[in-house]
């Protein structure tokens, strides 16, 4: 047997090699691994449970909202990617291609699923009548594959998991009044579930998604001081629809081009759990969103398989009944360090330890993952006070995490102070911006950090471009990025 602990010493520290400890995390609490193919990983039971509770959370905000979901081919023909220009030219760097198929080559060639606009809209030129007919709001479950030339696990791959929506709409008031609700929706998942709080807005034209109109994004900021873009939700317009000849008779009887969203996250938000929340002993799991909220380790000591023991699956019975996610680790082959270490690690956010002594007492302890403070509770008052503790934790760590996106976020008014902040502790810096793709450029290769979201109605305004000193219309926030 390993000696204890050795698994957590071998995690490099947070402080020391932010991204060394990020992969050693996802590898050693058994979330993700490398695949055999460059670039693409395989995400282990642990880590694809986060990623179902989730994507069930999700699941559940979207029909909610009304939402359905259906399921469109993985391949995609070249010409019809090719319909939206600025949508082809926006991914063809990174589309895989299949040109044989069953030893014949192939008179078209066939993308491999980068995003479905294209192959949606298809269908909905065939779907779409009549203004009885809409709006049409459906939701994809899948996978997609973008080729990307640097990828980490979780956070860039070249094939991932995600969720799209594409609805079809019949005024443009409609389409951009969705965009924004799946805007808050992710808002909302990121903020009450995941415990991170984000910044929303806009993106500049040359951040969008292309082919749409408008796109608006929510932007975590991850303790290395670089944002990290989670959810993003797209006014289509009708580019799509002329593209694809979406049109609809209107109750004037007048046949119009229909008005589009798209919007999706992906499985990057188990990686933005990791870096948010985790510490130097391995991850530290939201309650919300962890597979286990609390783990049972019956202290092995004496004749613990007749004493303990069966206390322990007392209260792993009890807890599972009052509707806890809790398993029991009654593992003879690891001591109870061992097992503290482990457990740690993998992020459960409540130990409940049983002993010897908790026998005689009619007590458990609980061992709170955030800060390790110790609770001794009755075995009936068990449920209650754990539900309690793990709802305390959900909280604090969200505002651990608000209080340090706070404190890294700066108010800059010139470019000499947006370069020395982007050389050293980076965060978010908010400043003016005269709107020009120039100034825009400019801090890209100078500073290499971009405009992650364009701020609505910030408070208060900027006066002037922090690049140029003209005018500002805009507020918005730059910073490196994942």
């Amino acid at each position: 047997m390993a000696a204890e602990n050795d698994f957590v010493k071998d995690i490099t520290k947070k402080s020391v090699d932010f991204s060394a400890w990020y992969v050693d995390v996802v590898k050693k609490a058994e979330l993700a691994d490398y695949s055999p193919m460059k670039g693409m990983m395989v995400i282990r039971p642990y880590g694809y449970e986060i990623w179902e509770l989730i994507r069930d959370q999700l699941d559940r905000m979207f029909k909610e909202s009304g939402h359905r979901n259906a399921y469109f081919p993985l391949f995609i023909p070249e010409s019809f990617l090719q319909k939206e220009a600025e949508h082809v030219e926006g991914f063809a760097p990174e589309v895989a291609w299949v040109t044989v198929g069953g030893g014949e080559v192939l008179e078209e060639r066939l993308a491999v699923r980068p995003t479905s606009e294209a192959i949606i809209c298809s269908m909905y030129s065939k779907w779409v009548k009549s203004w009885r007919d809409l709006p049409i709001l459906y939701n994809q479950w899948a996978n997609v594959v973008r080729w990307e030339k640097v990828t980490r696990l979780f956070l860039r791959t070249t094939e991932f998991l995600w969720q799209e929506g594409h609805t079809v709409h019949a005024t443009a008031e409609e389409a951009e009044e969705e965009t924004l609700r799946m805007l808050a929706t992710y808002r909302t998942l990121a903020e009450d579930y995941l415990a991170i709080p984000v910044v929303t807005g806009r993106k500049s034209d040359s951040e969008k998604f292309a082919g749409a109109v408008r796109t608006y994004a929510i932007e975590m900021l991850m303790p290395d001081g670089k944002a990290l873009q989670a959810g993003t939700s797209h006014n289509l317009g009708q580019n799509f629809a002329k593209a694809f000849n979406i049109r609809y008779e209107s109750k004037e009887q007048k046949l119009e081009y229909a008005w589009q969203t798209s919007w999706g996250a992906t499985t990057r938000l188990v990686g933005a759990l990791v870096m948010t929340h985790g510490d130097d002993s391995g991850l530290i799991l939201p309650p919300r969103v962890a597979p286990i909220q609390a783990v049972i380790v019956p202290i092995s000591a004496g004749n613990w398989k007749e004493t303990v023991l069966p206390q322990a699956q007392k209260v792993f019975s009890d807890l599972k009944a009052a509707g806890i996610r809790v398993f029991l680790d009654d593992r003879d082959a690891y001591t109870p360090g061992w097992k503290y270490a482990d457990w740690e690690m993998r992020g459960v956010p409540v130990r409940v330890e049983i002993g010897p002594k908790d026998i005689d007492k009619q007590q458990a302890v609980l061992v709170s993952r955030l800060d390790r403070k110790k609770s001794f509770v009755p075995w009936d008052k068990l449920a209650e006070e754990l539900k309690r503790l793990l709802e305390k934790i959900q909280g604090d760590l969200y505002a651990k995490a608000l209080a340090f996106r706070d404190a890294s976020t700066h108010e800059l008014g010139t470019f000499a102070e947006l370069k020395e902040a982007m050389a050293g502790g980076r965060g978010f810096i908010r400043c003016g911006w005269c709107g020009g793709a120039d100034c825009e450029a400019k801090v890209k290769s100078e500073a290499a950090a971009t405009i992650r979201v364009i701020l609505d109605k910030p408070e208060p305004a900027a006066k002037a471009c922090a690049v140029c000193g003209k005018d500002a219309p805009h507020t918005v926030l730059f910073a490196k990025s994942y």
